[in-house]
This record gives structure tokens, sequence and C-alpha cells, in this order.
């Protein structure tokens, strides 16, 4: 077995590479998911480690002075870091040049021959599922027979391996928790909505909705949910309890975790039994007798993906979701208190001021707890960025979706809606609905109850304040 080193890149200050559902890019409020992508192959590879330089404060030379000892180094990279994370590999293999440098990801994923053609220093990318793939690399197997990578051979041309198969049964993987324990600081991970600290893993992969800009089921997942069972989705939880007891909450990061109601469900009681707090992502769309289940049984909190408050927008993303259904759905959770972290996207296909305006007032309107608003990212493999690329909307110098230090910009623009009409309203939609009277009472009433909210508060207010400033800046 080759001495592997799976590695989250340092990158710009407050990246969070490892986002699992969606986006790659700095945060208004400082958050940090769990590596879950790489924390996966590195339970499969004996003696490894995992490296998660963002959240840890790794720099660049502490990882060079490690570097020697590995013969394996596999790097998480994303369309945004991409750059960046080939400068690392170029400091990585100059310090150990006999070292191997893989790439994983939906970057290279999906642009296999152009990542490679970009990084002179990458020898391999793992597309797809990517699990097996590197255990099968670690154990020095050849490459020739290594499904599902792109390599160079020792002509210097670049092969690609036929594609690796979608794996089915999700029990043959082993516990990521078992990563986290080894070689993670829990207390390093921090999500403004959930609470601390929290664990995050996921209990399947895959997405039956065909969203056209949601960046992994169209690139790694795959749309068929393919998930673990119950039975082993609890057993993770009861170790997880044991080596963390103080963990406040656990996530499922599924993409949507509500896609198999019954399972979803079975997996509550079973957390029910354990009396653990846990939320998870969830579509607008979970009948009530099910969220009694899950409220009855620990859930707190649902991420929901609402995108726009315009139905016709909602059809051109083919998100699959009425506002009828989701403003039911939102109500419903309010009634058995279940809090809603809300997530927004401005600059779909069909977007104009009079949307954004409709948006705006749809999320004040259904008023989740807290919400998140992004701007539209066209990733490439996506549905979204083919039309983009096709229909003109997106320029080349705003490929990279990020600006020099990392902060989100609007890489989409219309006709009749700019970059800048798109970007501004990301500050505008925030202050809409935060500055309301009703939402202040809330979020102060919240702080005067837990003097750990309080202090929370105040550091993300702080936060929030720099990232506009930020904004401001970039646009």
């Amino acid at each position: 077995m080759m001495k592997t080193l799976f590695l989250q890149p340092p990158s710009f200050d407050g990246f969070d590479g490892g986002a699992g559902s969606r986006y790659q890019a700095k945060r208004e409020i400082k958050s940090f998911w769990f590596p879950t992508w790489l924390a996966q192959p590195a339970a499969l590879v004996p003696g490894s480690k995992l490296i998660d330089a963002p959240p840890a404060r790794i720099g660049l030379a502490e990882i060079v002075r490690q570097i020697g000892e590995y013969e394996l180094c596999v790097i998480h990279t994303s369309t945004p870091s991409f750059a960046s994370d080939v400068k690392v590999a170029e400091a990585l293999k100059a310090a150990n040049p006999s070292l191997k440098i893989g790439m994983v990801g939906a970057k290279v994923a999906v642009q296999p021959a152009e990542s490679l053609a970009q990084g002179a220093v990458i020898d391999f990318v793992a597309r797809n599922e990517f699990d097996f793939t590197i255990k099968e690399i670690a154990e020095g197997r050849e490459w020739g027979s290594v499904d599902g990578i792109s390599f160079r051979n020792d002509a210097g041309d670049i092969v690609h391996n036929k594609d690796r198969a979608i794996l089915a049964d999700m029990d043959q993987l082993p516990f990521v928790t078992d990563v986290y324990k080894r070689d993670l600081r829990i207390e390093d991970y921090f999500i403004g909505y959930l609470m601390h600290p929290y664990v995050s893993l996921y209990t399947g992969r895959g997405c039956k909705s065909h969203c056209t800009f949601c960046l992994w089921p169209q690139t790694v997942g795959g749309h068929n949910y393919r998930v673990r069972s119950p039975e082993h989705v609890a057993e993770e939880i009861r170790q997880a309890k044991k080596m963390w007891p103080q963990v406040k909450e656990f996530f499922f990061d599924d993409d949507t975790f509500t896609d198999n109601l019954p399972r979803a469900e079975a997996i509550a009681i079973e957390l029910g039994k354990m009396g653990v707090v846990w939320s998870c992502n969830a579509k607008a769309n979970v009948p009530r007798k099910t969220l009694e289940v899950l409220k009855a049984n620990g859930l707190r909190l649902l991420l929901v993906g609402y995108e726009s408050g315009n139905q016709q927008i909602l059809h051109n993303i083919k998100k699959g979701m009425r506002i009828e259904t989701a403003r039911k759905f939102t109500q419903d959770c309010h009634d058995l208190g279940i809090k809603i972290h809300g997530t927004f996207i401005l600059g779909l296909p069909g977007e104009t001021k009079e949307t954004i305006e409709e948006t705006i007032k749809f999320a004040t309107d259904i008023n989740p707890h807290t919400i998140q608003v992004s701007l539209a990212a066209p990733y490439p493999g996506t549905f979204l960025y083919k039309q983009a690329v096709e229909n003109g909307w997106l320029d080349l110098d705003h490929a990279e979706l990020i600006d020099d230090s990392g902060v989100q910009i609007a890489p989409l623009h219309y006709p009749h809606l700019s970059h800048t009409e798109i970007f501004n309203n990301v500050e505008v939609f925030y202050k809409r609905f935060y500055f309301r009277a009703p939402k202040i009472a809330s979020i102060v009433n919240e702080m005067v109850r837990s003097p750990q909210m309080l202090k929370r508060r105040l550091r993300e207010g702080v936060e929030f304040f720099q990232f506009l400033r930020e904004r401001r800046h970039a646009a």
C-alpha cells in the first residue's frame, strides 16, 4: 500500500473547498463543511492521512515539510480553486519529485483532458465516484487496469480508461467518522445555521431531481439515489456519539435526504431511540405526516433549496416544484417547530428585475429562520453551463466563478440584466430579509436566551458586514 496523503489544499482565506452540495466559495459568514468526499476514500486506504488545510489553518509550508513521507497525494479540487490547487501540486512535486499526484472532484471528472493539459504536474485524475479507484491506485495496481482514471502514460500521452461502475451497495463503504476522529478536529467546522460542534456525513449519494445548476448529481453522484441501510447509518451515529459526546448536532449532507420518505422515517426512528439532534437537506415537498415523524425523533432543521419565488424560473431550471407546495411545506414546518435554512439563487435563466423582487417578497413571506443567497454558478458539466455557453450568457473572463479573493461573482448576464445588477441584488436581498423588525426581534430573542448564541451571532454579524465590504470592492 502506497503511503497516501489526502489533501484539501490551502487556498483563499476562508474558502470552503469541501462544500458538498453546491458551491465552493467564500461564504458571507465563515463556514466549513467536513471533507467527506476525501474522507471516504481515506477510510479505504490503511495508513493514509487526511489534511483539510483551510479550517485547520495549515499553510503550504507545513504541507511541503511533511510531503517527503508520502508516495501518493490525492488532492480535492474544484473549478474555482483549480489554478491555485495546481500551484500547490507544483510545490509538492518540487519538494518530492517521486510523488504521484492525483486530483479528484467535479472539475476533473468532467474535464479530465483539459485538467491534465492545464496542470502538467498532475499525474492522473479520477472521474465520477472515485473511492475504490483511489484504493486501487494506492494498492499499486498498474494504472492501465484501473477503471475511472485519466492519466499520462510513459510517452506523455493522455489515456482515458473506461468508466468505473457506479457503486450500488453503499453499505460497502466504511465509516467516514473514523477518519474524522483520526485526522480532524471537529471544532474547526462550523456552519451558521447548525449547532456547534456539529458532524456531517452522507447516508446516500445521487439525487433524483434534475435541477440544471446542481453540481454533484450531474458530475459525480448521478440521479439514482443510492443509499446506506438505516441500520448502517444508525451504527455510525451510535459510534460517533461515543467518539464525540460534545457534538450538538448531526447533519446528513445527501443532496436530498427526503427523496426516500420511508427510509428517512426509518432512520429518524433509529435516531430518536438514541436521543440525538439532527438536520438534513430536504426538498420543499415533504408531507406533513413525514415531518411529524422526523420532528418527533430529533429533527431540528431542514436545509431547503427554494431557489426562486417565480414559478417560471423553477420550470426553467427543472426544479420540479410548485410555489404553492413550497408555501404549504414551509407553514407545516413553522407549525411543527422545525427550523428552516432557506437557500435562494439570483441570476438563473429567466431572471429579471421583477423576478428578483418576486423572490425577495416570497422569502420574506414564508420567513425561514435563516437564508443564504447565492449567485447562479454555471459549473462545467452542468446543463446550466451548456445553456450559458450556447446562449452567450457566460463570458470567458468570468469562467472561474470567483474573484481574486475567493468571493463568488455573478458570472451570468442577460440582454435585459447585467452582471452588476444581479451581483448587487444579493446585498439588497439580505438587507430586505434580515433588516425587518420581526426578524431582528427574533434574532435578539435568540441571543438573549443563549450566551453561546450571543457570542456566535455577534461574530457572524462582524463577518457578514466584512463580506459585504469585500463584495462592494469586487463590484
